[in-house]
């Protein structure tokens, strides 16, 4: 019978473990009554440390509002520090992260909302911090200085705001802010140089975002960033190829989109590039080399790959005179005289009487 009040207690501590109730507990805030513990069944487990906690929290909200922010700030961080386990160490890091944001110490206010991102993932404000962090890095990248020790100005740092972009992306890879810091981080990766690492964004947003209202500008971002490393039709084509692969998907899977015009003039000036470069090497087999069925082979490629274009009409051109020559050297092997090239058509005279 004693073994009861044990038993009773045991299942009571095993029905809140498994109860589909909210264990963790809010912090409310009000002028009035400063921070208070609410909600979750775990709030009235405080203790000590709680009510320590709670103290410093209240004076460091106190000096928030007095404008204190560097005897906030120590406050804030003392929370953290001394109580990492507690109710309040979240609401402290974001405290802090905000205050550091408003002083435009924007290095120090993106990690400490990284550290409480990281630390207490499940945290209600978890959307937020990362908006917050969106934030930072959309003003770095947009040319913002962040101030050191909260007074001096330092030098503009796009880097960091794309090292931003990405972390963003991989802390909460499922968050609205992630197609956006991927699409910011490709355009800066392209206007600082690094192509590579922006075909590379654009193909990530793609491939993880394909229902995302900024896949379709993504599809022609990629398109027109692959064309940009195109030096002409006496070059390697590996990136005209792919620039007419996304330019191709694109049209496509969003026919109705408003970049239409502009994926179509790219297409275009693609193959012409590509119809180009295989007119070029079926000329260097037809005068150079004399291998007059390698220079068919591409003249026929050229009208292929784009058969509208001025291209493809010179090519057919071409493939006349390469056809008699083929025709020539079969007949020579049969030993047989070589068909007469046809004459080229007169053209009409008018006569006036």
């Amino acid at each position: 019978m004693r073994r009861l009040p044990l038993l009773s207690a045991l299942a009571a501590l095993l029905t809140l473990l498994l109860a589909p109730a909210r264990l963790a507990a809010d912090l409310v805030w009000t002028p009035q009554d400063g921070w208070k513990v609410e909600g979750g069944a775990l709030a009235q487990f405080a203790g000590e440390e709680g009510r320590n906690g709670l103290d410093a929290m209240n004076k460091a909200r106190a000096a928030e509002e007095a404008h204190s922010n560097r005897a906030a700030l120590k406050l804030y961080n003392s929370v953290y520090k001394k109580y990492p386990n507690s109710v309040f160490a979240a609401e402290a890091l974001f405290r802090a992260g905000r205050i550091y944001q408003q002083n435009q110490e924007y290095y120090k206010a993106f990690t400490t909302f990284q550290q409480m991102v990281a630390r207490y993932p499940n945290s209600e404000k978890f959307t937020q911090v990362i908006g917050e962090q969106y934030r930072i890095a959309a003003d770095l990248f947009a040319g913002k200085r962040a101030r050191l020790w909260g007074w001096l100005p330092g030098f503009k740092n796009r880097e960091r705001a794309l090292e931003y972009f990405e972390t963003i992306v991989a802390t909460a890879p499922y968050s609205d802010y992630a197609p956006l810091s991927l699409m910011n981080a490709a355009r800066g990766y392209k206007d600082v140089g690094e192509t590579e690492a922006a075909v590379d964004a654009l193909d990530r947003m793609i491939n993880t975002y394909p229902r995302s209202v900024l896949t379709p500008d993504a599809y022609l971002k990629i398109a027109e960033t692959h064309s940009s490393l195109v030096d002409g039709p006496a070059y390697d084509q590996a990136s005209t190829k792919q620039a007419i692969t996304y330019y191709e998907d694109y049209m496509i899977l969003f026919p109705g989109d408003a970049g239409m015009v502009q994926a179509e003039t790219g297409l275009a000036k693609m193959k012409t590039v590509l119809a180009q470069s295989k007119l070029t090497i079926a000329d260097y087999y037809y005068k150079y080399r004399k291998n007059y069925q390698a220079a068919k082979v591409f003249y026929n490629e050229a009208i292929t790959v784009y058969p509208d274009s001025d291209v493809a009409k010179v090519a057919r051109e071409k493939l006349v005179d390469v056809n008699a020559k083929l025709d020539g050297q079969a007949a020579a092997a049969a030993g047989q005289p070589a068909p007469k090239a046809p004459e080229p058509k007169k053209k009409k005279r008018l006569w006036l009487f």
